[in-house]
């Protein structure tokens, strides 16, 4: 089972890295968007259009990826000083009544929506009209890995519920805070207060010979 759970991280983690990249296209339309406007002044009607589909795609497919590094955020400020079990068992309740009916729902319709889109070969309203029913088709294929994401965190719920103790899931890179630094350079407060008695000197006769 922890074996299947692992690959569905796998493969939200790969969909994610590979959508990220649209950040790139992203950055370098809207770059090249404005060195056209504003310097040959020559803009394309399309390009808006274009910027917001690009970043639909890249949020929509993040949504995965972001569950599966656990990376939402949570309103309920009480929850970190929870038991891990307590932790699963809110969690499991909370999946099961919002997540669940919701991702289905969004997955459903979107399926819908990009269905009729299609059939009508729906284009954007502008001069240079782009295709639009190919964004939303992104809709049911995001809404369904994250359901699939969500079952697999429902399955590590009753897993953490049973054992006491959250499963492990795949790891990617992540912000690394202060304290953990130290810890990894083998750093501690009194080196740094020890070092502090040196460059605090030599800065404060910087910033006085500077002002002479």
């Amino acid at each position: 089972m922890q074996s299947l759970l692992l690959l569905v991280d796998r493969v939200s983690t790969w969909l994610g890295k590979v959508f990220a990249w649209s950040i790139v296209g992203l950055t370098l339309m809207i770059t090249l968007e404005v060195f056209s406007r504003y310097v040959l002044n020559n803009p394309h009607d399309w390009s808006l259009d274009a910027q917001i589909m690009m970043y639909g795609t890249l949020f929509m497919m993040a949504g995965a990826y972001t569950l599966s590094k656990n990376g939402h955020v949570r309103g309920d400020v009480l929850y970190g000083f929870f038991m891990p079990r307590t932790q699963a068992t809110l969690d499991l309740i909370l999946y099961i009544l919002f997540f669940l009916p919701g991702i289905v729902a969004l997955t459903w319709a979107g399926w819908n929506f990009a269905s009729e889109s299609a059939a009508i070969r729906e284009s954007t309203f502008s001069a240079t009209p782009l295709p639009v029913y190919p964004f939303k088709f992104v809709i049911p294929i995001a809404g369904g890995m994250l359901l699939l994401q969500g079952l697999a965190e429902i399955v590590r719920c009753i897993q953490c519920i049973r054992v006491g103790e959250w499963p492990s899931r795949e790891q990617d890179v992540e912000e690394v805070d202060v304290d953990k630094l130290k810890a990894m350079v083998h750093v501690k407060d009194e080196d740094i207060a020890a070092l502090d008695k040196f460059v605090a000197p030599a800065a404060q006769g910087h910033a006085a010979g500077g002002q002479k």
